[in-house]
């Protein structure tokens, strides 16, 4: 018998990662700690088991992209092409579609999803580019004259300071199908990372640039890449590209072989700038949209 139910207790969400650490191995899974923080008045989350075994988990929630709801319906790889996807989707998209929104968004991160993804009506809207980098002996950059660097470890107030100066202009310059929006509390909560691996790059005292590192406590070996961003008057200086030499020397300096991002398709200038750096093209995700209809 299939069950399908919602995740209570850290039990369940304990099971919803080991799905998503079996489908998605090649990225970072929030804590359960994480999971909670991240949880709203308009979250599901499921577990989809059969006869008591784990089988399958699924997401709904409101999307950061304005107007938007996203969906995550995941199969373990052996019970697949058994109806069972079909099955969690219908739950999240009867979810998603009473909160008010235009469209729902999913992503395939292979064509076998693309094509679940399509025979649902969604369709490619855009893709998200994952790049690699091998960590080796890296060096720091020498200290630059015009900006100071400091960790969020150093300094933890200027993380506020840094969500107006430089998230909201991060947020509305994205390559994205609408507007992005993270409030000031998830940007407390589901942005910061490491603190110590968080470089903030200051002029005048105040923040011009942040780049850093997330770390995997799954796969101590590997982080991911946080938020890149420099404040618009201060872009075209070299500070991102210094801020994240300064990350990489760092992966270096805490034992990491390995550091990934996923860049938006528009995004060609960060792309550049990451394959300046030596990473390498891995992966890529499609963003898949369909209408809600009233």
């Amino acid at each position: 018998m299939l069950t399908v139910r919602r995740a209570s207790g850290d039990d369940d969400f304990a099971l919803v990662r080991q799905v998503r650490m079996a489908v998605v191995p090649y990225e970072r899974a929030p804590s359960i700690a994480e999971m909670r923080a991240s949880l709203t008045r308009d979250s599901l989350v499921l577990v989809v088991e059969r006869d008591g075994k784990l089988i399958g988990s699924g997401t709904a929630n409101r999307s950061s992209i304005a107007g938007a709801a996203t969906v995550t319906p995941r199969v373990l790889p052996e019970f697949r092409r058994q109806g069972i996807g079909s099955r969690v989707l219908a739950h999240l998209w009867a979810h998603a579609a009473t909160l008010g929104v235009g469209q729902v968004l999913a992503h395939a991160d292979d064509e076998g999803s693309r094509a679940f993804a399509e025979r649902h009506a969604f369709t490619e809207v855009d893709r998200q580019v994952e790049q690699v980098r091998a960590i080796g002996a890296e060096q720091a950059p020498p200290p630059r004259a015009d900006v100071e660097v400091v960790t969020v470890a150093q300094r933890p107030e200027l993380w506020d300071v840094a969500y107006d100066g430089l998230a909201q202009q991060a947020f509305a310059d994205m390559a994205l199908i609408a507007p992005m929006h993270a409030s000031l509390d998830e940007w407390r909560t589901n942005w910061i990372g490491d603190p110590a691996a968080m470089f903030l790059a200051l002029a005048e005292g105040e923040p011009v640039g942040l780049a850093g590192l997330i770390a995997d406590d799954d796969n101590p070996h590997r982080a991911e890449n946080a938020l890149t961003v420099v404040r618009r008057d201060w872009r075209g200086r070299g500070v991102a590209a210094y801020l994240k030499r300064i990350a990489l020397a760092h992966a270096a300096a805490t034992g990491l072989t390995e550091v990934y991002t996923w860049t938006q398709q528009g995004n060609a200038d960060m792309r550049r700038l990451n394959t300046h750096l030596g990473y390498a093209t891995r992966l890529q995700s499609f963003t898949m949209r369909r209408a809600v209809e009233f």
